[in-house]
């Protein structure tokens, strides 16, 4: 398969289960920014060696390096892949395009899972991680909302939004995920 996936969502959206249950379902390369990240680390690469010294600054590691080892990976891969946590903003979405576009695989489609706020919350403070208050969580999930829900609007106008319902079992999600990709390829379904 050569699908091109981006999975969005605010946090507790469900986005890395749904992510690795795609991927080995379809055959595709899942794409974390915060694994890539780690694993270039790890590798002690030239780029890994980049980011090491950003995180140990305690900065954030720029749009430029994420774009950098996004770009290394799907360089090699020539086969399906989907990308989770990346891109953030608006910014980054455009750059993301022009890298797609450069590499010669163009995202296919972008699926939003969609979760009602309170749920979010119940997830999150569910997951019993000790930096995890409610006040901390809703935070999190209005910056999700000023920084990162805007790039909806940008795969709305391009044709490539696709919104599905986060909310059931992990399997009932899953199955609306692959239904929403079989829809796409078969050029039905509506855009959200």
């Amino acid at each position: 398969m050569r699908e091109r996936v981006l999975v969005l969502g605010p946090p507790g959206a469900g986005k890395g289960t749904q992510c690795k249950l795609l991927a080995v379902a379809r055959g595709l390369l899942h794409l974390s920014t915060g694994d890539l990240l780690r694993a270039e680390v790890a590798a002690e690469t030239t780029l890994g060696q980049q980011v090491k010294a950003v995180l140990d600054r305690g900065d954030l590691v720029s749009d430029h390096l994420v774009l950098a080892i996004v770009r290394n990976r799907l360089a090699l891969h020539r086969k399906g892949w989907l990308l989770d946590g990346f891109p953030r903003n608006s910014t980054q979405a455009a750059t993301l395009d022009d890298l797609l576009a450069d590499l010669g695989q163009p995202l296919q489609v972008a699926l939003q899972l969609q979760v009602p706020q309170e749920e979010l919350v119940a997830r999150l403070l569910g997951r019993g991680r000790s930096d995890d208050s409610e006040a901390v969580v809703r935070k999190r999930l209005q910056i999700y909302v000023q920084q990162t829900e805007p790039i909806n609007a940008h795969y709305q106008a391009r044709g490539l939004l696709k919104c599905v319902d986060g909310l059931g079992s992990v399997q009932e999600v899953a199955t609306r995920i692959a239904n929403s990709l079989d829809e796409c390829q078969r050029g039905e379904g509506t855009i959200c």
